[in-house]
């Protein structure tokens, strides 16, 4: 009920007004049935435009630090990612990875859309880097198309660390479904993992048409702050 509330009623309205964001390939997202919206990432922002754009519901898998602020301003982050339709997962690898992976196939074992960051972070500087595998896994095990899905100029509107946003507009490219029902049975292979998580960041290279760099975001961040400090 909150997560309508806040779409049609206490944010969404106003997010639209403001930021007009445009939509191509809207046809792209499957009318019923689970699916995968495979989506490129470079704002905050991201998890709100998408989903407020779409007909259906759909869920993010977002890191569980924004579900244990405390004070009112922890309570304020708690509700509006619930409210967003955010699910708490733990990064931090092993069996914390295990659990995120189980809390997406149970929203996909619904039926409903999963949104995924293949990279896995925010990129630094607005190129697309290499995915990492567990949305591979995640589709072959739940057996549902992965739709690409490209942000544009959330960046811009929302930079990392500007707690006020430029107003201007955004845009979302929505690809057609990619099939892997081709490897069935397969998603424990760690060769075809990798190819099907290839084969989705090609095809958000190519929608995008961003600077593609075949190292994972995190090393570039921790990269970058070790030569800030």
């Amino acid at each position: 009920m909150i997560y309508w509330f806040m779409k049609y009623i206490a944010i969404g309205p106003l997010v639209k007004a403001i930021f007009r964001p445009w939509v191509v390939g809207r046809q792209h997202v499957p009318v019923t049935g689970a699916a995968i919206m495979a989506s490129n990432h470079l704002s905050f922002s991201d998890s709100i435009f998408l989903p407020l754009m779409l007909d259906r519901r759909m869920s993010f898998l977002a890191k569980s630090d924004y579900f244990t602020g405390r004070g009112l301003k922890g309570w304020a982050t708690r509700m509006f990612m619930k409210g967003t339709g955010q699910l708490p997962i733990d990064r931090s690898g092993g069996k914390a990875s295990e659990a995120s992976l189980n809390t997406g196939l149970g929203v996909l074992g619904r039926g409903d859309l999963l949104g995924i960051y293949p990279e896995g972070t925010r990129s630094p500087d607005g190129k697309l880097y290499r995915g990492r595998t567990g949305i591979a896994r995640m589709a072959l095990e739940a057996k549902v198309p992965v739709v690409p899905v490209v942000m544009v100029d959330t960046d811009v509107a929302m930079p990392t660390g500007q707690r006020i946003p430029n107003i201007m507009r955004v845009g979302i490219v929505i690809g057609e479904p990619l099939d892997f029902s081709r490897y069935a049975g397969m998603e424990n292979d760690r060769y075809i993992l990798r190819s099907v998580t290839d084969e989705i960041m090609v095809a958000l290279q190519r929608l995008g048409e961003q600077r593609y760099e075949d190292v994972y975001a995190s090393a570039v961040k921790e990269r970058l702050a070790s030569q800030a400090s």
